[in-house]
């Protein structure tokens, strides 16, 4: 039987990120005169990566962004985040514990997120986390991401897995329709970036700490979902 894959969204699922990417937006916005934005603000501007941030950030605080001047402002984003990771950023409490017992059990670990690959893999090294996933997917590794079925099922293919043998874990409505979208089940939490309540989303499961994220758990949700596709 092939081991089963558990995939992770990565800025407010596996790390608490909200620091730097806050620190790094308001850098980038500053080039233009505005305003910082605040914490209260990311949950509305985070999830479709870097690009889009900007330019919510942007329309946010009153800025008719014009097309020429976003990759000047990408590459400012970009330069500042990296030059400053890990930063602030750390894993949410009980991951590595629960990463560590999952791997220990032969299952499969990946990261799908619409961070730029090259982000996702430096700020994962930065935090001597990349040991534990077998594929690392951003925003611009396929011609699609999130919530397109398509990222999720790339991801899965390059860890090595089996769709059936899948769950995707996250905190936004991206992760729950890209999990839904290729038919495979969602496990949400509800401490990261949502700017609606994560029930709402209407994930399989919904965690509130990383210690609930067992094996046990994995295969029951595993298990529902061939007996629903089975019926």
């Amino acid at each position: 039987m092939t081991p089963a894959l558990v995939v992770f969204d990565l800025d407010g699922t596996l790390l608490d990120t909200h620091i730097d990417l806050v620190d790094s937006l308001n850098h980038t916005i500053a080039a233009l005169d505005l305003a910082p934005v605040t914490y209260d603000d990311l949950t509305h501007l985070v999830g479709h990566g870097a690009k889009v941030m900007i330019e919510r950030a942007c329309k946010l605080q009153g800025h008719s962004l014009e097309p020429e001047q976003l990759p000047g402002l990408l590459e400012r984003f970009i330069a500042h985040y990296t030059d400053n990771m890990p930063g602030a950023t750390v894993p949410y409490p009980g991951l590595i514990d629960a990463m560590d017992h999952l791997k220990s059990k032969g299952y499969r670990l990946a990261v799908c997120t619409n961070k730029l690959e090259g982000l996702a893999r430096t700020l994962l090294e930065r935090l001597q986390l990349t040991h534990y996933f077998d594929a690392i997917t951003g925003g611009d590794t396929f011609a699609v991401r999130k919530p397109d079925a398509g990222h999720l099922l790339g991801t899965v293919e390059l860890a090595g897995g089996d769709p059936r043998r899948t769950i995707m874990v996250g905190d936004s409505a991206n992760d729950i329709l890209v999990a839904r979208n290729a038919g495979i089940p969602s496990i949400a939490v509800p401490f990261g970036y949502s700017d609606v309540p994560i029930e709402s989303l209407r994930p399989t499961h919904i965690i509130t700490a990383f210690s609930e994220l067992t094996p046990d758990l994995v295969e029951d949700l595993i298990g529902a979902a061939e007996v629903r596709n089975a019926g």
